[in-house]
Protein backbone atom coordinates (compact mmCIF):
# COMPACT_ATOMS: atom_id res chain seq x y z
CA UNK A 1 0.00 0.00 0.00
CA UNK A 2 1.56 3.34 -0.38
CA UNK A 3 0.65 7.00 0.24
CA UNK A 4 0.30 8.57 -3.07
CA UNK A 5 -0.92 8.14 -6.45
CA UNK A 6 -1.49 4.46 -6.31
CA UNK A 7 -4.67 2.76 -5.41
CA UNK A 8 -4.61 1.01 -1.73
CA UNK A 9 -7.04 -0.14 1.20
CA UNK A 10 -7.99 3.59 2.07
CA UNK A 11 -8.41 4.80 -2.02
CA UNK A 12 -11.15 7.47 -1.99
CA UNK A 13 -13.89 6.56 -5.09
CA UNK A 14 -16.06 9.16 -6.87
CA UNK A 15 -19.06 7.24 -5.68
CA UNK A 16 -19.90 6.10 -2.09
CA UNK A 17 -21.68 2.78 -3.87
CA UNK A 18 -18.08 1.60 -4.55
CA UNK A 19 -17.07 1.02 -1.42
CA UNK A 20 -19.71 -1.46 0.06
CA UNK A 21 -18.92 -4.96 -1.17
CA UNK A 22 -14.86 -4.18 -1.43
CA UNK A 23 -12.94 -6.99 0.09
CA UNK A 24 -9.52 -5.82 1.22
CA UNK A 25 -6.95 -6.92 3.11
CA UNK A 26 -6.70 -6.06 7.29
CA UNK A 27 -5.34 -2.48 7.85
CA UNK A 28 -1.10 -2.90 9.42
CA UNK A 29 -0.03 -0.06 10.92
CA UNK A 30 3.82 -0.15 10.11
CA UNK A 31 4.56 3.56 11.03
CA UNK A 32 7.08 4.09 13.88
CA UNK A 33 4.81 4.11 17.79
CA UNK A 34 4.42 7.40 19.64
CA UNK A 35 6.23 6.35 22.97
CA UNK A 36 5.93 9.11 25.87
CA UNK A 37 7.41 6.97 29.04
CA UNK A 38 11.11 7.42 29.90
CA UNK A 39 12.64 4.39 30.79
CA UNK A 40 12.16 6.16 34.42
CA UNK A 41 8.60 6.46 34.30
CA UNK A 42 8.68 2.78 33.41
CA UNK A 43 10.66 1.74 36.24
CA UNK A 44 8.18 3.55 38.65
CA UNK A 45 4.91 2.32 37.44
CA UNK A 46 6.57 -1.16 37.66
CA UNK A 47 7.08 -0.81 40.91
CA UNK A 48 3.60 0.20 41.30
CA UNK A 49 2.18 -2.50 40.41
CA UNK A 50 3.98 -4.50 42.42
CA UNK A 51 3.36 -2.92 45.34
CA UNK A 52 -0.51 -2.85 44.54
CA UNK A 53 -0.67 -6.53 43.82
CA UNK A 54 1.41 -8.12 46.26
CA UNK A 55 0.10 -5.33 49.60
CA UNK A 56 -3.36 -4.25 48.43
CA UNK A 57 -4.46 -7.59 46.26
CA UNK A 58 -6.97 -8.21 43.71
CA UNK A 59 -10.61 -9.71 44.41
CA UNK A 60 -11.81 -12.56 42.54
CA UNK A 61 -15.67 -13.53 43.44
CA UNK A 62 -15.09 -16.65 42.35
CA UNK A 63 -14.11 -19.91 44.55
CA UNK A 64 -12.47 -21.82 41.32
CA UNK A 65 -10.31 -18.95 40.36
CA UNK A 66 -9.24 -18.56 44.28
CA UNK A 67 -8.60 -22.49 44.16
CA UNK A 68 -6.40 -21.93 41.31
CA UNK A 69 -4.75 -19.26 43.18
CA UNK A 70 -4.16 -21.08 46.41
CA UNK A 71 -2.99 -24.29 44.19
CA UNK A 72 -0.15 -22.17 42.51
CA UNK A 73 1.02 -21.22 45.95
CA UNK A 74 -0.35 -17.61 45.85
CA UNK A 75 -1.61 -15.81 49.12
CA UNK A 76 -5.47 -16.28 49.51
CA UNK A 77 -7.22 -14.60 52.09
CA UNK A 78 -11.36 -14.29 52.16
CA UNK A 79 -12.05 -13.23 48.49
CA UNK A 80 -8.85 -11.35 47.95
CA UNK A 81 -5.36 -12.99 45.98
CA UNK A 82 -2.13 -11.19 47.38
CA UNK A 83 0.04 -12.05 44.15
CA UNK A 84 3.86 -12.38 43.91
CA UNK A 85 4.61 -10.38 41.14
CA UNK A 86 6.99 -13.13 39.93
CA UNK A 87 4.59 -15.69 39.44
CA UNK A 88 2.68 -12.95 37.88
CA UNK A 89 4.97 -12.34 35.16
CA UNK A 90 5.31 -16.31 34.91
CA UNK A 91 2.09 -16.58 33.53
CA UNK A 92 2.09 -13.34 31.27
CA UNK A 93 4.97 -15.00 29.68
CA UNK A 94 2.93 -18.26 28.81
CA UNK A 95 0.24 -16.47 26.93
CA UNK A 96 1.44 -15.70 22.86
CA UNK A 97 2.57 -12.42 21.56
CA UNK A 98 0.24 -12.43 18.77
CA UNK A 99 -2.51 -15.09 17.20
CA UNK A 100 -4.78 -15.60 14.62
CA UNK A 101 -8.61 -15.54 14.14
CA UNK A 102 -10.67 -17.04 11.14
CA UNK A 103 -13.74 -15.62 9.90
CA UNK A 104 -16.60 -17.12 7.45
CA UNK A 105 -15.03 -15.78 4.95
CA UNK A 106 -11.60 -16.48 4.55
CA UNK A 107 -10.97 -13.14 3.10
CA UNK A 108 -11.62 -11.70 6.67
CA UNK A 109 -9.10 -13.68 9.06
CA UNK A 110 -7.46 -11.38 11.28
CA UNK A 111 -4.13 -11.25 13.14
CA UNK A 112 -3.73 -9.84 16.60
CA UNK A 113 -0.85 -8.32 17.93
CA UNK A 114 2.20 -7.36 16.24
CA UNK A 115 1.40 -4.48 13.31
CA UNK A 116 -1.95 -5.08 13.11
CA UNK A 117 -5.02 -3.13 13.92
CA UNK A 118 -8.08 -5.09 14.20
CA UNK A 119 -11.66 -2.43 14.03
CA UNK A 120 -15.16 -3.45 15.99
CA UNK A 121 -17.84 -1.43 16.21
CA UNK A 122 -19.85 0.15 19.23
CA UNK A 123 -20.28 -2.55 22.19
CA UNK A 124 -22.81 -2.16 24.57
CA UNK A 125 -25.14 0.68 23.96
CA UNK A 126 -29.00 0.48 25.28
CA UNK A 127 -30.09 2.91 23.32
CA UNK A 128 -29.78 3.44 19.59
CA UNK A 129 -30.02 7.20 17.45
CA UNK A 130 -31.64 8.02 14.28
CA UNK A 131 -31.44 11.30 13.26
CA UNK A 132 -33.46 13.17 15.23
CA UNK A 133 -34.68 10.33 17.41
CA UNK A 134 -33.44 8.44 20.72
CA UNK A 135 -34.87 5.26 21.52
CA UNK A 136 -34.40 1.98 22.94
CA UNK A 137 -32.26 -0.68 20.90
CA UNK A 138 -34.36 -2.77 19.38
CA UNK A 139 -33.17 -6.34 17.47
CA UNK A 140 -33.87 -4.69 14.54
CA UNK A 141 -31.57 -2.26 14.95
CA UNK A 142 -28.75 -4.84 15.98
CA UNK A 143 -29.42 -6.47 12.50
CA UNK A 144 -28.67 -3.61 10.54
CA UNK A 145 -25.73 -2.38 12.56
CA UNK A 146 -24.61 -5.86 11.66
CA UNK A 147 -25.47 -4.95 8.07
CA UNK A 148 -23.53 -1.94 8.02
CA UNK A 149 -20.27 -3.66 9.78
CA UNK A 150 -20.81 -5.74 7.13
CA UNK A 151 -20.46 -3.38 4.03
CA UNK A 152 -17.49 -1.36 5.58
CA UNK A 153 -14.45 -2.44 4.63
CA UNK A 154 -12.67 -1.02 7.10
CA UNK A 155 -14.40 -2.68 9.88
CA UNK A 156 -13.05 -6.59 10.73
CA UNK A 157 -15.77 -6.96 13.16
CA UNK A 158 -19.46 -5.98 14.07
CA UNK A 159 -18.28 -6.75 17.45
CA UNK A 160 -20.63 -7.94 19.98
CA UNK A 161 -23.46 -6.30 21.60
CA UNK A 162 -23.70 -3.71 18.83
CA UNK A 163 -26.88 -2.27 20.57
CA UNK A 164 -28.84 -4.13 23.46
CA UNK A 165 -32.08 -5.57 21.68
CA UNK A 166 -34.43 -4.33 24.67
CA UNK A 167 -37.49 -6.19 22.48
CA UNK A 168 -36.27 -9.54 22.59
CA UNK A 169 -36.37 -12.02 25.67
CA UNK A 170 -33.46 -11.34 28.14
CA UNK A 171 -32.45 -14.43 28.77
CA UNK A 172 -32.13 -15.56 25.26
CA UNK A 173 -31.42 -12.46 22.90
CA UNK A 174 -27.58 -13.44 23.02
CA UNK A 175 -28.66 -16.45 20.72
CA UNK A 176 -30.55 -14.34 18.31
CA UNK A 177 -26.98 -11.90 19.03
CA UNK A 178 -24.70 -14.76 18.14
CA UNK A 179 -26.75 -15.87 15.28
CA UNK A 180 -27.18 -12.65 13.64
CA UNK A 181 -23.22 -11.59 13.79
CA UNK A 182 -22.92 -15.41 12.40
CA UNK A 183 -25.03 -15.16 9.36
CA UNK A 184 -25.30 -11.48 8.63
CA UNK A 185 -21.57 -10.74 9.05
CA UNK A 186 -19.02 -13.04 7.74
CA UNK A 187 -16.49 -11.70 9.53
CA UNK A 188 -15.15 -12.00 12.72
CA UNK A 189 -17.50 -11.87 16.33
CA UNK A 190 -17.44 -10.97 19.63
CA UNK A 191 -18.74 -13.63 22.17
CA UNK A 192 -21.98 -13.06 24.96
CA UNK A 193 -20.15 -12.60 28.35
CA UNK A 194 -23.75 -11.76 30.37
CA UNK A 195 -23.01 -15.64 32.00
CA UNK A 196 -21.15 -19.18 32.05
CA UNK A 197 -24.02 -19.76 29.96
CA UNK A 198 -24.14 -17.53 27.66
CA UNK A 199 -20.74 -18.08 26.38
CA UNK A 200 -20.96 -21.69 26.69
CA UNK A 201 -23.75 -21.28 23.75
CA UNK A 202 -21.11 -18.57 22.11
CA UNK A 203 -18.88 -21.04 21.97
CA UNK A 204 -21.32 -24.25 20.95
CA UNK A 205 -22.78 -21.92 17.93
CA UNK A 206 -19.01 -21.29 16.83
CA UNK A 207 -18.63 -25.23 16.96
CA UNK A 208 -21.22 -25.74 14.41
CA UNK A 209 -20.69 -22.95 12.11
CA UNK A 210 -16.70 -23.56 11.96
CA UNK A 211 -16.85 -27.14 12.02
CA UNK A 212 -16.23 -28.52 15.98
CA UNK A 213 -14.61 -27.86 19.06
CA UNK A 214 -11.04 -29.04 17.64
CA UNK A 215 -11.48 -26.62 14.35
CA UNK A 216 -11.95 -23.52 16.91
CA UNK A 217 -9.37 -24.45 19.69
CA UNK A 218 -6.73 -24.37 17.00
CA UNK A 219 -7.66 -21.25 14.96
CA UNK A 220 -10.19 -19.12 17.45
CA UNK A 221 -13.21 -17.79 16.00
CA UNK A 222 -14.82 -15.37 18.91
CA UNK A 223 -12.88 -12.64 21.14
CA UNK A 224 -14.88 -11.63 24.30
CA UNK A 225 -14.68 -8.99 26.47
CA UNK A 226 -13.78 -9.27 29.95
CA UNK A 227 -14.32 -6.22 32.15
CA UNK A 228 -12.63 -5.64 35.59
CA UNK A 229 -15.07 -4.21 38.23
CA UNK A 230 -12.72 -1.59 39.18
CA UNK A 231 -11.14 -0.84 41.64
CA UNK A 232 -9.59 -4.39 41.86
CA UNK A 233 -11.90 -6.84 41.78
CA UNK A 234 -13.19 -9.61 38.65
CA UNK A 235 -16.77 -10.07 39.66
CA UNK A 236 -18.40 -13.63 39.29
CA UNK A 237 -20.00 -13.52 35.93
CA UNK A 238 -17.65 -12.19 33.80
CA UNK A 239 -15.12 -15.06 35.22
CA UNK A 240 -17.63 -17.64 34.80
CA UNK A 241 -17.11 -16.57 31.03
CA UNK A 242 -13.58 -16.30 31.38
CA UNK A 243 -13.71 -19.74 32.31
CA UNK A 244 -15.65 -21.27 29.21
CA UNK A 245 -14.10 -19.20 26.82
CA UNK A 246 -10.16 -20.02 28.28
CA UNK A 247 -11.28 -23.48 28.06
CA UNK A 248 -12.20 -23.66 24.67
CA UNK A 249 -8.96 -21.34 23.90
CA UNK A 250 -11.24 -18.57 22.88
CA UNK A 251 -8.65 -15.46 23.30
CA UNK A 252 -9.95 -12.87 26.04
CA UNK A 253 -9.49 -9.15 26.67
CA UNK A 254 -9.68 -8.67 29.82
CA UNK A 255 -10.29 -5.02 30.94
CA UNK A 256 -9.69 -3.01 33.60
CA UNK A 257 -12.77 -0.47 33.68
CA UNK A 258 -11.70 3.29 34.46
CA UNK A 259 -12.83 6.62 34.93
CA UNK A 260 -10.41 8.08 36.69
CA UNK A 261 -12.07 10.21 39.94
CA UNK A 262 -14.88 7.23 39.92
CA UNK A 263 -12.87 3.94 39.64
CA UNK A 264 -9.28 5.32 40.38
CA UNK A 265 -7.19 7.84 41.67
CA UNK A 266 -7.17 11.51 39.69
CA UNK A 267 -3.79 11.10 38.17
CA UNK A 268 -2.70 9.29 35.24
CA UNK A 269 0.05 7.15 36.66
CA UNK A 270 -2.07 6.06 40.07
CA UNK A 271 -4.91 5.03 37.41
CA UNK A 272 -1.75 3.03 35.16
CA UNK A 273 -0.86 1.61 38.15
CA UNK A 274 -4.06 0.27 38.65
CA UNK A 275 -4.81 -0.63 34.96
CA UNK A 276 -0.96 -2.99 35.15
CA UNK A 277 -2.47 -4.79 38.30
CA UNK A 278 -6.07 -5.31 37.30
CA UNK A 279 -4.82 -6.44 33.26
CA UNK A 280 -2.30 -8.66 34.95
CA UNK A 281 -4.08 -10.35 37.21
CA UNK A 282 -6.69 -11.15 35.03
CA UNK A 283 -4.45 -12.45 32.35
CA UNK A 284 -2.72 -14.59 35.00
CA UNK A 285 -5.61 -16.26 35.79
CA UNK A 286 -6.43 -16.91 32.16
CA UNK A 287 -3.27 -18.58 32.19
CA UNK A 288 -3.86 -20.47 35.07
CA UNK A 289 -6.68 -21.90 33.43
CA UNK A 290 -5.41 -22.58 29.95
CA UNK A 291 -1.86 -22.03 29.49
CA UNK A 292 -1.35 -20.32 26.24
CA UNK A 293 -4.63 -19.02 25.63
CA UNK A 294 -4.57 -16.13 23.70
CA UNK A 295 -5.26 -12.81 25.52
CA UNK A 296 -5.07 -9.45 25.10
CA UNK A 297 -4.13 -6.59 27.85
CA UNK A 298 -7.41 -4.41 27.50
CA UNK A 299 -7.59 -0.81 28.57
CA UNK A 300 -10.50 1.39 29.31
CA UNK A 301 -9.56 4.84 30.33
CA UNK A 302 -10.70 7.79 30.66
CA UNK A 303 -11.49 10.62 33.28
CA UNK A 304 -14.72 12.35 34.90
CA UNK A 305 -16.02 15.55 34.95
CA UNK A 306 -15.28 16.69 38.36
CA UNK A 307 -17.75 19.31 38.37
CA UNK A 308 -20.81 17.07 37.19
CA UNK A 309 -19.21 13.37 38.21
CA UNK A 310 -20.58 12.40 34.45
CA UNK A 311 -18.03 10.17 32.57
CA UNK A 312 -16.07 12.30 29.63
CA UNK A 313 -14.32 11.01 26.55
CA UNK A 314 -12.24 12.22 24.25
CA UNK A 315 -10.38 13.91 26.72
CA UNK A 316 -6.57 14.54 27.17
CA UNK A 317 -5.78 12.37 29.64
CA UNK A 318 -7.69 10.01 27.84
CA UNK A 319 -5.24 10.73 25.05
CA UNK A 320 -2.03 10.47 26.92
CA UNK A 321 -3.17 6.89 28.94
CA UNK A 322 -3.73 5.20 25.74
CA UNK A 323 -0.55 6.51 24.76
CA UNK A 324 0.94 5.24 27.95
CA UNK A 325 -1.01 1.84 27.75
CA UNK A 326 0.59 0.91 24.16
CA UNK A 327 4.09 1.10 25.59
CA UNK A 328 3.32 -0.87 28.85
CA UNK A 329 1.46 -3.41 26.89
CA UNK A 330 4.64 -4.09 24.76
CA UNK A 331 6.77 -3.95 27.40
CA UNK A 332 4.95 -6.86 29.03
CA UNK A 333 4.77 -8.60 25.26
CA UNK A 334 1.17 -8.38 24.64
CA UNK A 335 -1.56 -7.72 22.25
CA UNK A 336 -3.29 -4.86 23.86
CA UNK A 337 -6.88 -2.92 23.22
CA UNK A 338 -7.95 0.15 23.46
CA UNK A 339 -8.88 3.61 21.78
CA UNK A 340 -12.22 3.75 19.56
CA UNK A 341 -14.37 6.92 18.35
CA UNK A 342 -15.49 7.90 21.86
CA UNK A 343 -17.40 11.36 22.64
CA UNK A 344 -19.94 12.32 25.56
CA UNK A 345 -21.89 14.16 23.08
CA UNK A 346 -25.42 13.33 22.71
CA UNK A 347 -25.66 13.83 18.99
CA UNK A 348 -23.45 13.45 16.01
CA UNK A 349 -22.01 17.09 16.07
CA UNK A 350 -19.23 18.62 16.03
CA UNK A 351 -18.08 17.57 19.01
CA UNK A 352 -18.84 13.91 18.60
CA UNK A 353 -16.37 14.01 15.87
CA UNK A 354 -13.76 15.84 17.28
CA UNK A 355 -13.92 14.10 20.84
CA UNK A 356 -13.85 10.96 18.38
CA UNK A 357 -10.15 11.74 16.36
CA UNK A 358 -8.94 12.72 19.93
CA UNK A 359 -9.44 9.27 20.75
CA UNK A 360 -9.00 7.53 17.05
CA UNK A 361 -5.40 9.87 16.29
CA UNK A 362 -3.65 7.88 19.92
CA UNK A 363 -4.88 4.87 19.14
CA UNK A 364 -3.11 5.01 15.59
CA UNK A 365 -0.11 6.55 16.95
CA UNK A 366 -0.13 4.08 20.06
CA UNK A 367 -0.44 0.66 17.11
CA UNK A 368 -3.66 -0.12 19.23
CA UNK A 369 -4.16 -3.94 18.07
CA UNK A 370 -8.09 -4.65 18.82
CA UNK A 371 -9.57 -1.82 18.33
CA UNK A 372 -13.58 -1.47 19.87
CA UNK A 373 -16.12 1.38 19.81
CA UNK A 374 -14.61 1.94 16.12
CA UNK A 375 -18.12 3.28 14.86
CA UNK A 376 -21.04 4.37 16.19
CA UNK A 377 -20.33 5.41 19.86
CA UNK A 378 -22.33 8.35 20.84
CA UNK A 379 -22.99 9.97 24.29
CA UNK A 380 -20.70 8.02 26.73
CA UNK A 381 -21.44 5.06 25.09
CA UNK A 382 -25.43 4.82 25.68
CA UNK A 383 -26.19 5.09 22.45
CA UNK A 384 -25.27 3.60 19.59
CA UNK A 385 -25.79 5.82 16.61
CA UNK A 386 -26.43 5.41 12.47
CA UNK A 387 -24.93 8.66 11.72
CA UNK A 388 -22.10 8.11 13.82
CA UNK A 389 -21.43 4.80 12.44
CA UNK A 390 -20.74 6.23 9.32
CA UNK A 391 -18.98 9.50 10.06
CA UNK A 392 -16.39 6.94 12.21
CA UNK A 393 -16.12 4.97 9.57
CA UNK A 394 -14.64 7.55 7.52
CA UNK A 395 -12.98 9.01 10.32
CA UNK A 396 -11.04 5.56 10.37
CA UNK A 397 -10.41 5.01 6.56
CA UNK A 398 -8.50 8.87 6.55
CA UNK A 399 -6.66 7.51 9.57
CA UNK A 400 -5.22 4.19 7.69
CA UNK A 401 -4.43 5.88 4.63
CA UNK A 402 -2.87 9.19 6.74
CA UNK A 403 -0.88 6.06 8.73
CA UNK A 404 0.22 4.04 5.24
CA UNK A 405 4.19 4.83 5.02
CA UNK A 406 4.79 6.91 2.05
CA UNK A 407 6.55 5.22 -0.86
CA UNK A 408 9.32 6.98 -2.47
CA UNK A 409 10.66 6.14 -6.02
CA UNK A 410 11.28 7.38 -9.40
CA UNK A 411 7.71 7.38 -10.79
CA UNK A 412 6.32 9.36 -7.73
CA UNK A 413 9.58 12.14 -8.05
CA UNK A 414 7.56 12.80 -11.76
CA UNK A 415 10.99 13.96 -12.78
CA UNK A 416 9.40 13.77 -16.64
CA UNK A 417 5.94 16.06 -15.50
CA UNK A 418 8.54 18.46 -14.95
CA UNK A 419 9.83 18.12 -18.64
CA UNK A 420 6.45 18.45 -20.12
CA UNK A 421 5.16 21.46 -17.82
CA UNK A 422 8.37 23.47 -17.88
CA UNK A 423 8.09 27.10 -15.87
CA UNK A 424 5.10 28.52 -15.16
CA UNK A 425 2.44 25.97 -16.50
CA UNK A 426 0.38 23.54 -14.21
CA UNK A 427 0.10 20.26 -13.72
CA UNK A 428 -3.45 19.46 -14.41
CA UNK A 429 -3.26 18.23 -17.75
CA UNK A 430 0.09 16.68 -17.85
CA UNK A 431 0.42 13.04 -18.56
CA UNK A 432 1.50 12.04 -15.30
CA UNK A 433 -1.46 13.84 -13.50
CA UNK A 434 -4.01 12.55 -16.63
CA UNK A 435 -2.62 8.69 -15.59
CA UNK A 436 -3.17 8.79 -11.83
CA UNK A 437 -6.11 11.83 -11.36
CA UNK A 438 -8.23 9.43 -10.53
CA UNK A 439 -6.59 7.60 -7.61
CA UNK A 440 -3.50 9.98 -6.83
CA UNK A 441 -5.54 11.71 -3.47
CA UNK A 442 -7.92 10.18 -1.03
CA UNK A 443 -11.58 11.18 -1.60
CA UNK A 444 -13.91 10.72 1.31
CA UNK A 445 -17.06 9.49 0.96
CA UNK A 446 -18.67 11.55 3.47
CA UNK A 447 -17.34 14.72 3.21
CA UNK A 448 -18.23 17.88 0.95
CA UNK A 449 -15.59 19.95 -1.35
CA UNK A 450 -18.65 21.55 -3.33
CA UNK A 451 -18.84 25.98 -3.77
CA UNK A 452 -21.49 27.17 -1.63
CA UNK A 453 -23.98 27.54 -4.37
CA UNK A 454 -23.84 24.17 -5.93
CA UNK A 455 -24.00 22.73 -2.15
CA UNK A 456 -27.48 24.85 -1.33
CA UNK A 457 -28.68 23.66 -4.96
CA UNK A 458 -27.95 19.98 -3.54
CA UNK A 459 -29.97 20.84 -0.60
CA UNK A 460 -27.37 22.40 1.85
CA UNK A 461 -27.17 19.11 3.98
CA UNK A 462 -24.80 18.99 6.66
CA UNK A 463 -22.43 16.12 7.64
CA UNK A 464 -24.93 14.46 9.54
CA UNK A 465 -27.56 14.79 7.27
CA UNK A 466 -25.24 13.25 4.77
CA UNK A 467 -24.09 10.17 6.54
CA UNK A 468 -27.74 9.11 7.07
CA UNK A 469 -27.96 9.11 3.57
CA UNK A 470 -25.27 6.90 3.48
CA UNK A 471 -26.44 4.39 5.92
CA UNK A 472 -29.81 4.35 4.75
CA UNK A 473 -28.31 3.45 0.90
CA UNK A 474 -25.50 1.11 2.49
CA UNK A 475 -28.79 -0.98 3.47
CA UNK A 476 -30.40 -0.92 0.81
CA UNK A 477 -27.54 -2.27 -0.80
CA UNK A 478 -26.59 -4.80 1.48
CA UNK A 479 -26.89 -8.15 0.57
CA UNK A 480 -26.50 -11.60 2.96
CA UNK A 481 -22.98 -12.98 2.53
CA UNK A 482 -23.69 -16.79 1.81
CA UNK A 483 -24.07 -19.46 3.90
CA UNK A 484 -24.10 -23.29 3.84
CA UNK A 485 -27.81 -24.24 4.11
CA UNK A 486 -27.16 -27.05 6.35
CA UNK A 487 -24.99 -24.89 8.64
CA UNK A 488 -27.66 -22.19 8.52
CA UNK A 489 -30.39 -24.59 9.64
CA UNK A 490 -28.52 -26.65 12.39
CA UNK A 491 -27.71 -22.80 14.09
CA UNK A 492 -31.60 -22.31 13.84
CA UNK A 493 -32.08 -25.35 15.19
CA UNK A 494 -29.93 -24.76 18.23
CA UNK A 495 -30.90 -21.28 18.96
CA UNK A 496 -34.70 -22.56 18.84
CA UNK A 497 -34.07 -25.61 21.41
CA UNK A 498 -31.48 -23.10 23.68
CA UNK A 499 -35.04 -21.09 23.73
CA UNK A 500 -36.83 -23.29 25.12
CA UNK A 501 -34.50 -24.99 26.99
CA UNK A 502 -33.95 -21.33 28.78
CA UNK A 503 -37.67 -20.59 29.01
CA UNK A 504 -38.61 -17.63 26.33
Amino acid sequence: MRLGCDPGRSQGAPSDATHVFERTPMFRNTMPRYEILSGDALAALDGGWRRLITEVGVEFMSDEALRLFREAGQKVEDNTAFLDPEFVLEQVAKAPREFDMQARNPANNVHIGGDAMVFGAVYGPPFVREGAVRRDGTLADFHNFARLAQSFAVLDSAGGVVCEPNDAPLDSRHLDMTYALQTLTDKIYMGNVVSGVNARDTIAMGEIVFGGREAIEQTPVSISLINCNSPLRWDDRMLEALFEYCRAAQPVILTPFILMGAMSPVTIPAALVQQITEALSGIALAQLIRPGCPVVFGSFLSNIDMQSGSPTFGTPESGIGLLCTGQIARHFGLPFRTGGGLTSSQVPDAQAGYEALMTLLPTFLAGTNVVMHSAGWLEGGLVAGFEKFVIDAQLLEMLQHEFTPLEIDEAALAFDAHVEVGHGGHFLGAMHTMERFRTCFYRPFLSSSENYERWMRGGGKDTAVRAGEIWRRRLEEYAEPPMDEAVKAQLQEYVARRRAELGD
